[in-house]
């Protein structure tokens, strides 16, 4: 894997407006593709996606297609 093309999960946060711990709950979740966890720490592609949220009226109407 190429360490040049990661951001650790802080950079991610800001970059999504999500704090830290919601970054780390997506990356244990499996919810961002290619999130590798290194020691105590994640590292993420720098192009991820931010997952949708279901939580949030936006969130659930990705989800159905609207």
């Amino acid at each position: 894997m190429v360490y040049t093309l990661l951001v650790n999960y802080t950079q991610a946060a800001l970059k999504w407006g999500l704090t830290n711990r919601m970054v780390q709950y997506y990356c244990k979740e499996g919810k961002i593709q290619k999130a590798e966890k290194i020691g105590s720490m994640w590292l993420l592609p720098k192009d991820a996606k931010k997952p949708i949220d279901k939580r949030t009226m936006e969130g659930r109407d990705k989800e159905s297609g609207q």
